[in-house]
């Protein structure tokens, strides 16, 4: 029989509004990344397409998150739950530093030629747009963009062929970025759920999101093919769509976790991945710049 205290202390956490599992701690690192001569220009299977693809995507991070960040402090007054108070400060720190290592590797795709300003902008005026909506709204577009950076994070953990075709001086931003994103999964979820966001804005706003994703980073990806007159070839554009959409492909494969989120009741910690945060956490600790050993650390704003 348990105890009286044991039966107290299971009953704080069922009503906790946090989720995340104790043996999760979220924590904000900066890593010191530096992308230099030794990065190759098509660091992802000596592909243009791909690597393309996966700047584009770097460059929507730095604004991107600070979106996440100003959805999530909008409601930090409101949360009750000292746990999930201390996972949004967590989430806060730890977006933070994601945008100032992507700025860092924006730079490098900058120095390639890349229109990495004017692409910043057009998503500009994109996220304006949409910080034009209810808080609430804006919430559930940044729960919808966590659930899709998750099980992308998720993915890449997982799959040792997918981490393998990154050049070893791009695969550590990648998987630090990922074993984050898995640590703060549910941060903005459980501030959605506590606030009283509902079933029919998460899923709007999932499919919502999914296509304006979709566009930004096709139109991306695009710019950055035809800027590229050198590297562009459409065999390599088709073999890149084939790997990214074909059977078993690394975005293709991701549609059953996709729909899971219309399942009434979901929680990103259905599926608990925490023991791929520790299986890569020791790893990626070898690559923090001395500078930041001692977790020097700067907020966004």
């Amino acid at each position: 029989m348990l105890s009286t205290k044991a039966v107290e202390q299971q009953a704080t956490a069922a009503n906790r509004a946090s989720k995340t599992p104790d043996n999760v701690n979220i924590k904000a690192q900066r890593m010191g990344f530096e992308f230099d001569e030794q990065v190759p220009q098509y660091w992802l299977e000596d592909s243009p397409f791909l690597s393309h693809m996966m700047n584009a995507l770097s460059v929507l991070f730095p604004q991107g998150e600070q979106f996440f960040v100003d959805s999530v402090r909008a409601y930090r007054d409101q949360i009750n739950d000292p746990k999930l108070k201390a996972e949004v400060r967590g989430f806060i720190g730890q977006e933070a530093m994601h945008s100032l290592e992507h700025m860092a590797m924006n730079q490098h795709v900058r120095d390639q030629g890349m229109p990495v300003e004017e692409l910043e902008k057009h998503l500009k005026v994109v996220l304006d747009a949409a910080k034009m909506l209810p808080k609430r709204h804006q919430l559930a577009i940044t729960c919808a963009l966590e659930h899709m950076t998750a099980m992308m994070a998720d993915m890449l953990l997982e799959r040792d062929d997918v981490r393998e075709r990154m050049h070893d001086t791009m695969r550590p931003l990648w998987a630090w970025h990922a074993i984050e994103e898995t640590e703060h999964k549910a941060v903005a979820y459980d501030v959605f759920q506590e606030v009283g966001g509902t079933y029919a804005e998460r899923t709007f706003y999932l499919v919502f999101s999914t296509a304006a994703l979709g566009v930004m980073a096709s139109y991306f990806t695009g710019r950055m093919v035809l800027s590229d007159t050198k590297g562009f070839s459409i065999a390599d554009t088709g073999r890149g769509l084939w790997r990214m959409w074909g059977k078993n492909g690394t975005f293709s494969s991701l549609i059953p976790t996709w729909f899971s989120y219309f399942k009434p009741g979901y929680h990103p910690w259905d599926h608990d991945n925490s023991e791929l945060i520790a299986r890569f956490k020791a790893e990626i600790q070898s690559y923090i710049a001395p500078q930041y050993q001692n977790g020097n650390r700067k907020t966004l704003q």
